[in-house]
């Protein structure tokens, strides 16, 4: 991922053997990084077992809140692409047991759909 686009909100695939490397203290015996998605400094990772969000906090994004979702939990999802105007694309994913979705914007990106796609692909 180049520098313009993590500042610009675009997102990346980025190497799944890093992200394996990166959380391994989080992750399960077993569990494997199948895909990871950078946007701006958050994560997103979808593994066999669950999709973690990784929220890069502070100036230099050392302090981190990790959100762990079972693929079992998601309800559903939704995304928003960008038009000739509104440049910004959203995804949504709702969660059982809450009322407002997750939501993540994306700047004029056209990985939303990869990234709509794992979850199509993993939260089945």
């Amino acid at each position: 991922m180049g520098i313009l686009d993590a500042l610009l909100g675009n997102a990346s695939e980025t190497n799944a053997q890093e992200i394996q490397v990166e959380l391994s203290q989080l992750l399960a015996p077993g569990e494997e990084v199948r895909n990871a998605y950078a946007v701006i400094r958050d994560l997103l990772v979808f593994t066999t077992k669950r999709l973690i969000l990784v929220d890069k906090q502070g100036v230099t994004g050392k302090k981190r809140e990790y959100l762990s979702l079972p693929y079992r939990s998601i309800e559903r999802f939704s995304m928003e692409t960008t038009g000739h105007f509104d440049l910004d694309a959203e995804l949504k994913i709702w969660v059982r047991g809450q009322t407002e979705p997750i939501s993540k914007t994306f700047r004029n990106d056209k990985n939303i759909y990869d990234v709509y796609r794992a979850l199509s692909q993993f939260a089945v």
